[in-house]
């Protein structure tokens, strides 16, 4: 059965559990406690004979021979014993819950669509992208915020294009989400080193990859999407739960990759014993971190810096404060021109993402040895966005949309590019900027364009109204969310609700 056929097949089974009121986040996490436990049992079974990590009294088996009442509570037993355990089971099972209603729709789940197939012998592309099709849809579900997780797929292969991780690279993600970039990295190494050693293959499987995501659920979905692509091992997934931000790990990396969270500020909300509301705002203090500040976007550009091998190469999603943000930012710019290579930026367009009003760039920078003369020398920009127009439903990004970026970012050799603006060719899209231009900048502001806005020009140009009206929506909900982190500064025990 193609992949397209099982996601199909599963989905339409969740329309069915929607009735019962389980959202589309509920059912990919029951999925896959189940999808776990079945995969468990077959590698058990010839020609794995591998022993199970999972308790005999709570196995596959077990589930088959229970129905009604009696199936319900051996299920609401399993997911509790199993989430105490260490471990991967830990990792899978931890915090889960019982999302069903009726003991009679959690036994043709089990029965009828999981028990029928062997996903073990599946091929890793079939199941793997049957699951990350349910991660998508459950992505487009706006409603669950599970779409804050979710980079678009064609702008990770583009990322990863051109990075072009090779076997024996150590690659990261400290924002893992559901393990898109480990996945594309992984698929990239495989497709381009077809005659790769046994040896090269045991590391790209077992000590390549490593990831870190602070929320639970969202780790439970980037591990079994990872053990659905034969990444890891049946023992250990290179998953960790936690905030990535806290500490330097000490781990160092060939690559990282990552689209970190959107969002400025980190706070915590404290409630006093009288019920008073207050807000303490998280700033981030390290030793190896150029500014203190509780902007979490400059934190994950500092952090990746650190996470980086010397000329080690780096790729990060972040939205356009960072560009342009006085303060902190300024000194988080100018240390990195400084002190890294900071050769590309990529300005996104809109539309892209399921959060809205997010307005999103791709910096590229290799870290460098100390120098008492700064390491960028020329800053490439191309500019994806003016005059681009994208929606998730009706035009999303497609893989091709970024075949000009990939071709003059010219991975091959990226000191040999071209530009594709002169000035008698204002319409290009690529172009540099020497590092005294960076720096004399305002705020050594990075926020830069050049092409003129064609909607501004002639009505004639303007996009379609439904694609505009979105454009509105983005632009409105991006400024709300700046008047609130005001607010909350100015007032903290007057916080605003979230809209």
């Amino acid at each position: 059965m193609t992949s397209a056929a099982i996601v199909q097949k599963l989905w339409n089974y969740c329309n069915v559990l929607r009735d019962d009121g389980m959202s589309y986040g509920d059912y990919v996490e029951q999925l896959t406690y189940l999808l776990f436990l079945k995969m468990a049992d077959e590698r058990t079974k010839p020609p794995y004979n591998q022993p199970s990590a999972v308790p005999a009294k709570y196995n596959w088996p077990t589930l088959l021979k229970k129905d009604g009442d009696d199936l319900f509570d051996h299920y609401r037993h399993m997911l509790e014993s199993l989430g105490n355990e260490k471990g991967l089971l830990g990792l899978i099972f931890n915090k889960s819950q019982n999302k069903f209603q009726d003991p009679s729709k959690l036994r043709r789940l089990v029965v009828d669509l999981i028990d029928k197939e062997n996903w073990s012998v599946m091929s890793a592309d079939v199941k793997g992208d049957a699951y990350e099709g349910l991660l998508e849809k459950n992505a487009q579900d706006t409603k669950s915020g599970a779409g804050q997780y979710f980079t678009p797929r064609p702008l990770i292969q583009a990322m990863v294009d051109v990075i072009q991780p090779k076997p024996k690279e150590t690659l990261c993600d400290p924002a893992c989400g559901t393990g898109g970039f480990l996945l594309a990295a992984h698929d990239y190494v495989v497709k381009h080193n077809p005659n790769m050693s046994a040896d090269e293959k045991r590391k790209l499987k077992g000590s390549t990859f490593k990831g870190w995501e602070l929320v639970q659920s969202t780790a439970r979905l980037c591990a079994m999407n990872l053990m659905l692509h034969s990444i890891g091992t049946d023992k250990d997934l290179p998953i960790i739960v936690s905030d990535s931000l806290s500490s330097d790990p000490g781990d160092r990396f060939d690559i990282v990759l990552t689209n970190p969270p959107f969002g400025k500020k980190s706070s915590t909300t404290i409630v006093a014993e009288n019920g008073k509301v207050s807000r303490e705002t998280d700033i981030i203090e390290r030793e190896d971190f150029w500014a203190t500040t509780s902007n979490k976007q400059l934190n994950f550009i500092q952090h990746v810096k650190t996470l980086l091998k010397q000329n080690g190469r780096a790729a990060v999603v972040v939205p356009d404060n960072v560009l342009f943000e006085g303060g902190a930012g300024e000194t988080v710019r100018r240390k990195l021109l400084h002190e890294c290579d900071v050769h590309t930026l990529l300005r996104l367009p809109t539309g892209l993402f399921y959060a809205q009003g997010v307005k999103a760039n791709v910096l590229f920078f290799d870290k460098k040895p100390a120098s008492e003369t700064p390491w960028t020398k020329k800053l490439w920009i191309y500019d994806l966005r003016t005059n681009m127009h994208f929606t998730l439903k009706t035009s999303s990004l497609q893989r091709t949309d970024l075949d000009e970026f990939v071709k003059n970012y010219n991975p091959e050799n990226r000191h040999q590019r071209k530009a594709t603006w002169t000035e008698k060719k204002p319409e290009g899209r690529w172009r540099s900027y020497a590092y005294d231009e960076l720096i004399a900048r305002d705020k050594a502001s990075l926020d830069i364009f050049w092409l003129k806005d064609e909607s501004l020009e002639a009505s004639d140009n303007l996009p379609d109204p439904d694609v505009i009206a979105q454009e509105i929506v983005e632009d409105l909900e991006a400024a709300l969310e700046q008047f609130r982190e005001i607010v909350g500064d100015l007032s903290p025990d007057k916080l605003l609700p979230p809209s």
